[in-house]
């Protein structure tokens, strides 16, 4: 008996040392709701064009301590006319141990945005929603094929201001 005491209070210790990722924190940093057009839109035959814009950013708090800021943008417009203008900007603090850099950056930039998208997602809903608009439900968001394309993008641009360099070496 006194070996199985031991073996469970030794386990709770290694699972807290071997700890890379934790969620401290998930929070509203902003919100906005504007329909510029209202009354008059709501006359018009609902058939919106709907825009999405996505953006994340990284702040680091202090050591292995990172907030990242998920900011989603829908603009529904009806021909000219702005329906709705809905802007959330969903938040989380995380604690990120030591991890290679290529590790940590997939963590931060498609990893805790990820995990913010449902919040966001269901502020944006409940905005339209309560500004008497039909339901709006955004699609699932592919954040690792967002991270993927602005890492080629980095390297591409890492590339192209070598290029310069390296000839002005040959010269």
């Amino acid at each position: 008996m006194a070996e199985e005491n031991n073996t469970p209070a030794a386990a709770p210790e290694q699972a807290t040392q071997g700890a890379q990722f934790s969620v401290q924190r998930i929070y509203t940093r902003d919100i906005s709701f504007e329909t510029p057009n209202s009354p008059a839109i709501f006359q018009k035959e609902w058939k919106p064009e709907v825009k999405l814009d996505i953006d994340t950013r990284t702040n680091e708090i202090e050591a292995n301590l990172y907030e990242v800021v998920l900011s989603i943008t829908v603009t529904a417009t009806l021909g000219e006319d702005t329906a709705f203008l809905c802007e959330v900007q969903q938040a989380g603090i995380f604690a990120v141990g030591d991890m290679p850099d290529q590790n940590k950056a997939h963590t931060l930039g498609s990893f805790c945005p990820n995990m913010l998208f449902p919040y966001a997602r269901e502020a944006v809903s409940n905005l339209v929603n309560r500004g008497t608009f039909p339901p709006l439900n955004l699609a699932p968001v592919n954040f690792d094929a967002i991270f993927a394309a602005y890492m080629q993008k980095r390297a591409e641009q890492s590339a192209a201001a070598e290029a310069p360099a390296a000839q002005q070496l040959d010269s």
